[in-house]
């Protein structure tokens, strides 16, 4: 209905690489509309994107982070000072006892990826 086409009205989907350009367990970092963003691939195939900015020591190094698990959840470790953050929702889970930078808060934005045809693409929604 209505309500749909008004999300998709807002939707932008931007390709940042093929899905076979993705090594897994490592991250890339792509610019997406101005922002930088990191982009990682599992061991299990599946592709999470965050924010490619430490909200810790406020340098673009996400894309750079160390991946693992806290039981179920996927994470990547900031290789600064080690920060542990969801993959999944973007949550800080360690801050290693250190505050955020000013102006962020301590969780990564995360956004929603997905591979058609092979292709990783990153789904922005626009200003509501």
């Amino acid at each position: 209905g209505s309500l749909m086409t008004a999300i998709a009205d807002r939707l932008t989907r931007v390709r940042i690489c093929s899905y076979d350009e993705l090594t897994p367990e490592l991250g890339v970092a792509a610019l997406v509309l101005g922002e930088q963003v990191a982009v990682f691939r599992l061991s299990d195939g599946r592709v999470f994107a965050v924010s490619n900015t430490c909200p810790f020591s406020g340098a673009a190094v996400m894309s750079r982070g160390i991946t693992g698990s806290r039981g179920e959840e996927p994470t990547i470790t900031s290789p600064v000072y080690k920060q542990v953050f969801s993959l999944v929702d973007g949550r800080c889970l360690d801050t290693v006892d250190k505050a955020p930078v000013p102006g962020h808060g301590p969780d990564l934005a995360v956004h929603t990826v997905s591979v058609d045809d092979g292709q990783v693409t990153i789904d922005l929604t626009g200003p509501a």
